[in-house]
């Protein structure tokens, strides 16, 4: 019998690659392939949309995460509500320096909160003269008696003496922050009006403490400590460069004096304005719990 070479037993090497894969396999790579298509689509679409967001990041983790922070802080002192409305004041107070400095073209940071300290702004580049850093320096306060005002208004619209005391907060920081002393919105301010009134700023902080209006306390001595490098610097030669940098015009000089001392003025009768409303009202509460 012939043997029948279909049925060899003899196993041999394919001298050809192996045929193709069936067309199962094929119908399982095209809909894999075409899933991942859109999924690259769909994500380029996402990026897009993300990217103004991830661009604040920074703003709402420095900001935000430590405006609830000190929130958090004060909440602990005053209640929830009178801390929201406190930061709040402190946040449009920044804002002014930063809306300040923006106008002028300084690049600045986003504004952080220190709780017990406030809250700063940080400068990537140094006022070219003590006319822009005047500027800068009364930005803050001026917005931030606009935010006083607005919530002495929310009172006198609601009745609700919160708002009067927020006010009044709003008008004493703000009051405070121009004292012409180092690192304060005023000590910056003046720099344009006359430096020495550093010396002046420096005098008027020691009477308050003497007199008990004020104490002693680590932010007091922190101001009072940050303020010797310049009190230093007025009885020391100065360079060409530092000269040119006090040198004011005699008009922005006047503007700057207006807006100062007008400001001290209208913080000062603010003050008094919203220091009566909670003590009648306080005394009215008393007279109807004694009845």
């Amino acid at each position: 019998m012939e043997h029948d070479p279909r049925y060899s037993s003899t196993a041999t090497l394919p001298s050809d690659p192996p045929p193709p894969p069936s067309g199962g396999i094929k119908k399982l790579i095209a809909p894999i392939g075409f899933g991942a298509l859109l999924l690259l689509k769909y994500l380029a679409k996402v990026k897009y949309l993300l990217l103004p967001a991830l661009k604040f990041l920074p703003v709402i983790l420095k900001t935000g995460g430590t405006m609830v922070l000190s929130v958090a802080a004060y909440a602990m002192l005053w209640g929830v509500w009178f801390a929201v409305g406190f930061v709040l004041l402190i946040f449009v107070h920044e804002c002014g320096h930063l809306f300040a400095a923006k106008r002028i073209g300084l690049k600045v940071g986003a504004p952080v909160f220190i709780p017990f300290m406030g809250a700063a702004i940080a400068l990537k580049e140094a006022p070219r003269n003590a006319w822009i850093e005047a500027q800068v320096g009364i930005g803050g306060p001026i917005l931030g008696t606009v935010g006083a005002v607005a919530c002495w208004g929310i009172f006198v619209a609601t009745g609700n003496p919160m708002f009067s005391a927020l006010a009044y907060t709003g008008f004493m920081l703000n009051l405070f922050n121009l004292a012409p002393i180092g690192f304060l919105d005023g000590g910056r301010i003046v720099t344009a009006i006359s430096p020495w009134l550093w010396v002046a700023g420096v005098v008027a902080l020691g009477v308050l403490m003497a007199t008990g209006v004020l104490h002693l306390n680590f932010i007091i001595i922190l101001i009072l400590l940050l303020s010797i490098p310049r009190l230093i610097s007025l009885f020391r030669k100065k360079s060409d460069e530092e000269r040119r940098y006090y040198e004011v015009e005699p008009h922005q000089r006047a503007v700057m004096s207006l807006l100062y001392f007008g400001l001290i003025a209208a913080l000062v009768y603010g003050m008094s304005l919203t220091r009566v409303e909670p003590r009648s009202q306080s005394s009215t509460a008393s007279r109807q719990d004694a009845r």
